[in-house]
């Protein structure tokens, strides 16, 4: 059984085909700058890549040279596009429509078309994805797995936000959270590292990258999340602000007489690490500035440890306590000071890393303390394989 994992964004296109039967990535790539005249596909087979230059003037496009990459004799991926047994989709926001993946009919696109308001950015890519797979592909079993599907499981009492109910009940204003289908491959492989059915446990999850969202799981479902109606909230990101003074945005607007979409593209493009540094929204690069004596970088760093922890103390709320916590994506799975500084400020709730065990990048492993309180892990997170096993599972 070999399934097809398609992730469309406004100008990209990323690809993995899975061998279900081993887990094992048979081929994998990245279409870049969809549209535009430079437009060129990474391909990535047997440990080589292969960059090759086409210019696309869309998604179908794209899609239907990265297919011709799969059945091409020189790089033994599959003889014929008929071995490809089903496609799974990437989709960012499904609302309160779906709160799991569903196969993809119609009638599962006009809805995705309808919470296009709450991601305009990401449900029309993956529209155009669905699409160009479907012409390409016909009667292939398609599945849409979302991104806030895993969320669903909240209370309302973490979800509603405490402004007027109305604008609940007329837009769908509320939490949703993303990063979900991360949150529950690394949920459930954290849990079979402890050991333990995931149902006893309580854990937190970091998912920390250029995006970035801590998740309370408990009992293997979703109780709390940083990111809210959008991926702008919550921890401070590689540009995205995170959670601040809903005021500082209409105060800014009013003395520099800016649109929404000006202010909206500062919080998104201008903010968070870039932001705190003043020099970067890379990570490595801020540390190494600090390690230079960068004064902003330095406290940039104690600032984004902060307000991660913080946000980590309020998913213990959400479950009363945790027993387990994991660091995943490019910036937890990688920055080991990272992961240390932000557990130095949750010494109080019993954290303590061991710092032998937390020198390691992309490898599972636990690198807590025999000490400690709670047990912490490193854990690589594996997007395209939880939408592949749940595309397998529904199509089954």
């Amino acid at each position: 059984m070999k399934i097809l994992v398609i992730n469309c964004g406004s100008s990209s296109l990323k690809y993995q085909l899975i061998d279900m039967a081993s887990e094992k990535v048979m081929a994998k790539g990245t279409f870049e700058r969809i549209g535009q005249p430079n437009s060129f596909l990474t391909h990535k087979v047997n440990g080589e890549k292969y960059k090759l230059e086409k210019p696309v003037q869309n998604h179908e496009e794209a899609l239907e040279f990265s297919l011709e990459q799969l059945v091409k004799p020189e790089y033994k991926v599959i003889d014929s596009l008929t071995e490809i047994n089903a496609i799974g989709h990437r989709t960012v926001h499904g609302g309160e429509k779906f709160n799991k993946p569903v196969i993809i009919n119609e009638e599962v696109i006009k809805t995705i078309e309808e919470c296009s308001s709450l991601a305009p950015l990401h449900n029309p890519a993956s529209i155009m994805g669905i699409r160009a797979a479907q012409k390409l592909m016909p009667n292939k079993p398609m599945v849409a797995v979302f991104d806030t599907a895993f969320h669903q499981t909240m209370p309302k009492e973490h979800y509603i936000y405490p402004i007027p109910y109305r604008y609940y009940e007329k837009y769908g204003i509320r939490k949703y959270g993303f990063h979900g289908t991360s949150h529950q491959y690394v949920a459930n492989r954290v849990a079979e590292l402890e050991g333990k059915p995931i149902e006893d446990l309580r854990i937190i999850s970091c998912h920390l990258g250029q995006g970035g969202s801590i998740c309370a799981v408990q009992g293997g479902k979703s109780v709390e999340t940083s990111m809210g109606l959008t991926p702008l909230a919550g921890i401070p990101m590689g540009t995205r602000s995170g959670d601040i003074d809903p005021s500082v945005v209409t105060f800014i607007m009013k003395k520099e007489g800016l649109t929404p979409d000006e202010m909206e593209r500062i919080l998104n493009k201008e903010s968070g690490i870039l932001a705190l540094s003043g020099v970067t929204q890379d990570c490595r690069d801020m540390e190494a500035a600090a390690a230079e004596g960068n004064e902003q970088a330095t406290l940039a760093i104690k600032i984004h440890n902060y307000l991660i922890a913080a946000q980590i103390a309020k998913c213990a709320v959400a479950m009363n306590g945790f027993d387990v916590m994991l660091f995943t994506a490019g910036i937890g799975e990688n920055q080991k000071n990272i992961r240390k500084g932000i557990c130095e400020n949750l010494k109080f709730l019993g954290v303590e890393i061991d710092d032998e065990r937390n020198d390691v990048k992309g490898e599972e492993r636990l690198i807590s303390s025999d000490n400690s309180k709670i047990k912490v892990y490193v854990v690589p997170t594996d997007e395209e394989l939880m939408i592949a096993k749940q595309t397998l599972e529904l199509i089954k």
